[in-house]
């Protein structure tokens, strides 16, 4: 079978002149490595007759034989030295080490410097010179390796060079086997690729059928969210439109009252509900501080015992060394205010609402967090209810309960600061949310107590002046302009940037910069305010917008900002507090 597959693979010719090749090289390395044992055999001996002479110059110049022979026996530590003698000038012995069956004469007639073989003997001789004068010499017989030793150094590399003849054999066997195998593995990798290839395509085909998925699915989202903010907002329009018609239907001051109201407060409800929004999309700016998060909530307990009903005990465990926060004070409170209000809808017979809050030391990459939780004993969610709870509009409480915005907006603001929420429920054992905050390292400063005024416009009169209003609105620019003029600013009005600065630059006797920051052209509202900030130091700018981006951006440029929609009690407060800032 060997000498078939031999055959077969047709790689006896290159084995044997492998093995030729070896059997050549073996013996050029014999050689090779014979003489260079000589060489070295001969260095080494040498070296040791000098270092010898070098020593015993001193005995001879004084004529000490016992020194001369101290330093002769100390050779005999080298087996390979057979005898080893010293002598005078006059070529005497005057000291020997022999082994058996070797001898040294008794006088030598050359003391010349010579390195000799013969008969397997090494014979080496070395003069004893001191100051440029000769004083005898040494002679060192060493035997050469003997031919036992050789043989074995050289049956190893014979040992060596048969089993590299060996290896070539088999790898000549081998290689059939080899080919053979290749061609098989060539043909499995041909299969896998054709495999490959159509996993590919059936893995295309399914991401394509899951991206459909995803579509149909986020606009059914965008459907019901668009559904439920138009229905919301209809109402309030409902309640506006309405309230305006009849009030030119009446002349009742009480009933003009009513329905003054009933359009203010319809107009409040639709700026909570846009904020609501940009909360959810993360868009609306925080405006974060340090909060002592235990005696903050702790603070609240009386808000939330009378948020709710008299059959709900409100429990608050909170320990004393919890680690400040960092969040929007009033967003927090409005978190715990609607998980508070959907606990008291979750239990109709009355039950317990348990706040407990806890350090969470940082693991997997996650920082040092605080988790506050919010627990009840009521009715509980199915599983199908808790994964949807986030989602914006949806809502299990029947219409007018309910916008389906509150969980939305504690997701939102949750995400804005930076943390974590998360819910747990089973039906009818109660419900638990759990809101993680990163923990600050900075200390909380004590809220100081503002009393509002009960009217803006005494408030405001002390801080009355001369403002360029900036609107491209006309319809928001007349509405602020008569809330100016109620408040007792006298204004000017431009309709963008540009004009703004012309103005700016024909008559700069103003006492503050009031402008809209999106606005057409090739400057916007921000960008006027920098201008401001950079020609005029010392003149004020206030800025406005209801759009989430530019209103980061003015807080980021450290501008105080007013968001709309905003009624004259917060622009008199925003003008003032304006004008009282240290010029910049």
């Amino acid at each position: 079978m060997l000498w078939t597959r031999l055959r077969y693979s047709q790689f006896p010719l290159v084995a044997l002149a492998s093995l030729l090749v070896l059997l050549i090289v073996g013996v050029a390395i014999a050689v090779v490595n014979e003489q260079a044992l000589k060489v070295q055999t001969a260095r080494e001996a040498g070296a040791q007759a000098d270092l010898l002479a070098s020593a015993v110059s001193g005995a001879l110049a004084f004529d000490d034989r016992e020194a001369a022979q101290d330093y002769v026996d100390a050779v005999q530590i080298n087996p390979s030295v057979l005898t080893a003698a010293i002598y005078d000038e006059d070529h005497r012995l005057v000291a020997s080490f022999v082994r058996d069956g070797e001898a040294a004469p008794a006088s030598v007639a050359s003391d010349e410097r010579t390195t000799s073989f013969e008969a397997e003997r090494l014979t080496v001789v070395r003069p004893v010179e001191e100051a440029g004068q000769k004083l005898g010499s040494v002679h060192l017989r060493l035997l050469e390796t003997p031919a036992a030793q050789r043989f074995g150094r050289y049956a190893g590399l014979l040992l060596v060079l048969g089993l590299a003849a060996l290896v070539v054999v088999v790898l000549a066997v081998a290689q059939g086997a080899l080919r053979r195998a290749n061609r098989q593995l060539a043909d499995r990798a041909a299969d896998l690729v054709r495999a490959n290839s159509l996993l590919q395509q059936q893995m295309i085909e399914r991401e394509k059928a899951e991206e459909a998925l995803r579509q149909s699915q986020k606009m059914e989202a965008i459907g019901r969210l668009t559904g439920g903010i138009a229905h919301d907002f209809n109402n309030l329009l409902m309640v506006a439109s309405s309230g305006i018609e009849l009030l030119d239907r009446t002349d009742d001051p009480k009933r003009r009252q009513t329905l003054s109201a009933g359009i203010k407060q319809a107009v409040e409800r639709g700026a909570a509900l846009t904020r609501q929004l940009l909360a959810f999309a993360r868009r609306a700016p925080l405006r974060a501080e340090v909060l002592d998060a235990r005696a903050h909530i702790e603070g609240l307990r009386f808000l939330l015992e009378r948020s709710l009903r008299e059959d709900i005990e409100v429990v608050l465990d909170l320990p004393a060394d919890l680690w400040p926060i960092e969040a929007d004070r009033g967003e927090l409170e409005l978190a715990l205010l609607n998980l508070a209000v959907n606990a008291r809808d979750a239990m109709p017979q009355g039950g317990r609402l348990i706040i407990s809050a806890c350090n969470l030391e940082a693991a997997e990459g996650v920082g040092d967090m605080v988790c506050l939780r919010i627990a009840d004993t009521g009715t509980g969610m199915p599983g199908s209810v808790a994964a949807r709870v986030f989602e914006p509009f949806f809502t299990t409480k029947e219409v007018g309960r309910g916008t389906g915005l509150g969980l939305s907006q504690v997701y939102g603001f949750v995400k804005s600061s930076g943390g974590e929420i998360s819910v747990e429920s089973r039906e009818g054992q109660g419900t638990t949310f759990t809101l993680c905050f990163p923990r600050t390292d900075k200390t909380p400063t004590q809220a100081a107590i503002q009393l509002a005024p009960a009217d803006g416009r005494a408030r405001s009169r002390d801080f009355s002046g001369r403002l360029l209003l900036v609107e491209d609105d006309e319809a928001v620019a007349a509405g602020v302009g008569h809330m100016l003029d109620d408040l007792g600013y006298s204004h000017v009005r431009v309709a963008s940037a540009a004009e703004a600065l012309a103005m700016l630059e024909e008559d700069p006797r103003f006492d503050m910069v009031f402008s809209d920051m999106v606005m057409p052209g090739e400057m916007d509202g921000l960008g006027l305010a920098q201008e401001v900030r950079r020609r005029m130091p010392g003149t004020p700018v206030l800025l406005t917008t209801g759009f989430s981006e530019a209103a980061s951006a003015a807080t980021g440029e450290a501008f105080r900002l007013l968001p709309k929609p905003y009624g004259i009690d917060s622009l008199s407060e925003a003008l003032a507090a304006t004008l009282q800032e240290p010029a910049a």
